[in-house]
């Protein structure tokens, strides 16, 4: 089976564990997450470990689940960056 290594296909690579891509890159990133009370926007990780509180109505953003955050209902986000 020949693999083309110069022209990896997209679609198979984002489905591959991080460390088996041809570039190793990490699963997670930043995001902007907008408080649906106030309409104030908060940075957030995407795998946060700890409660994510808007910094001016203290509205629960996000709650860890293990692996990715989960956000709260009603919050729009962007991913951050490039």
């Amino acid at each position: 089976m020949e693999i083309d290594l110069l022209n990896a296909d997209p679609v198979q690579e984002q489905s591959m564990n991080k460390l088996k891509r041809l570039v190793q890159g990490p699963d997670s990133f930043f995001m902007d997450v907008k408080c649906p009370q106030c309409q104030s926007v908060s940075t957030v990780f995407s795998h946060a470990q700890t409660i994510c509180l808007c910094g001016n109505c203290k509205f629960v953003l996000a709650l860890p689940r293990g692996g990715k955050a989960k956000l709260a209902i009603g919050t729009a986000w962007r991913r951050k960056g490039n």
